[in-house]
């Protein structure tokens, strides 16, 4: 292990170590029935740079936006990707960005917390209670009402996806509104959503018709994940095998991770991009996109394309696709023919 890695591991320990209490009492706020409330600013606080998590914030910033269309958002996140999932969210003001390494950069990260003092806020959410950084911005920013991520066991035992990690978030703030008086919000949840435009969904049909016969449908696939989220060749060539059999009158097009590999050793067509909105816009001009939990699966659900996710950790109610018949499916249950059924049934609902 690097010294920077130590320093790194130590860091988390210390600041997890110091936030672990912030926010036990933010629910304690005191609200004046008499006085109008106005939401004009909002600050969200995912201080993370995975691909996934950001697109998993969607929700919860379409949410705040069809609550208070005229509010201003800003985004406390982490990398560079936020810019580009969020171009075109017209109500997202500020993108304030941790760098990824801290402590390689340390006039940015300083310059982060500057910014969010000097802003003042109506509501701040934090959506992760588990993030250090996230606690410390609730906790630092000028807000009148803030949300630390704490859970809520009435909202857990009223809504069954409440785990939700898209969800969750959603719950807290309309519940939340309704102490303010706003009236119960029983809309539907919105969806991942990357808000792609007409000429990118034209451009990803485009590409899609370069690779595959346009007189068949398409499947998509995703066959790589990280670390045990990963299946092995062998389980993604069993399963693919499967795929071709049952579904021989559909296109299979693979898309590649930035790591060009292919856990079936590139036997479909497949394409490369490191662009996530070309991406999102080649599946969605695809029937169905099967893939393990990983970002490219959360891409795929917010381009709007009905999302098979293929679970292997007991996480499957946290980060599960939904919308437009998409599903997770547990793998440690049941066999490759199960699942292939399973598949079927929600190409059946298209």
């Amino acid at each position: 292990m690097s010294l920077l890695t130590k320093i790194n591991v130590l860091r988390r320990a210390i600041t997890r170590g110091l936030t672990k209490n912030i926010g036990n009492s933010a629910s304690n706020f005191a609200i004046d029935p008499s006085q109008k409330i106005t939401i004009k600013k909002v600050l969200i606080s995912r201080p993370n740079h995975r691909l996934g998590n950001l697109l998993l914030i969607t929700p919860l910033v379409q949410d705040v936006t069809n609550t208070f269309p005229n509010c201003k958002i800003d985004l406390f996140v982490k990398g560079g990707l936020a810019p580009i999932v969020f171009q075109n969210y017209d109500n997202i003001n500020n993108i304030i960005e941790l760098p990824k390494k801290p402590f390689k950069d340390l006039v940015a990260y300083f310059k982060v917390w500057v910014k969010i003092k000097s802003e003042k806020y109506d509501i701040v959410i934090n959506v992760d209670k588990n993030s250090s950084s996230g606690r410390l911005s609730a906790q630092f920013a000028n807000a009148k009402y803030k949300f630390f991520g704490e859970e809520d066991e009435i909202l857990r035992m009223k809504y069954p996806d409440y785990d939700h990690i898209a969800k969750f978030p959603i719950y807290e703030f309309r519940s939340f509104l309704t102490k303010l008086g706003f009236p119960e919000n029983h809309a539907a949840l919105p969806p991942l959503d990357i808000k792609l435009t007409s000429a990118e969904l034209l451009q990803g049909k485009s590409a899609v018709d370069a690779l595959v016969p346009n007189d068949k449908e398409t499947i998509c696939i995703f066959t790589y994940a990280t670390a045990d989220k990963c299946y092995s060749t062998t389980w993604w060539e069993e399963f693919y095998a499967g795929l071709k059999v049952e579904f021989s009158n559909y296109n299979i097009l693979e898309i590649l991770p930035v790591e060009n590999v292919s856990q079936i050793n590139f036997k479909a067509t497949s394409f490369y991009s490191k662009d996530v909105r070309e991406i999102a816009a080649v599946v969605a001009n695809t029937k169905l996109f099967i893939g393990a939990d990983s970002g490219i699966m959360h891409l795929a659900s917010a381009g709007l394309t009905p999302t098979v996710g293929l679970f292997s950790r007991p996480n499957i109610d946290i980060y599960k696709p939904y919308h437009n018949n998409s599903i997770g499916i547990n793998t440690n249950i049941g066999t490759t023919k199960d699942w292939i059924e399973t598949i079927n049934n929600v190409l059946l609902k298209q």
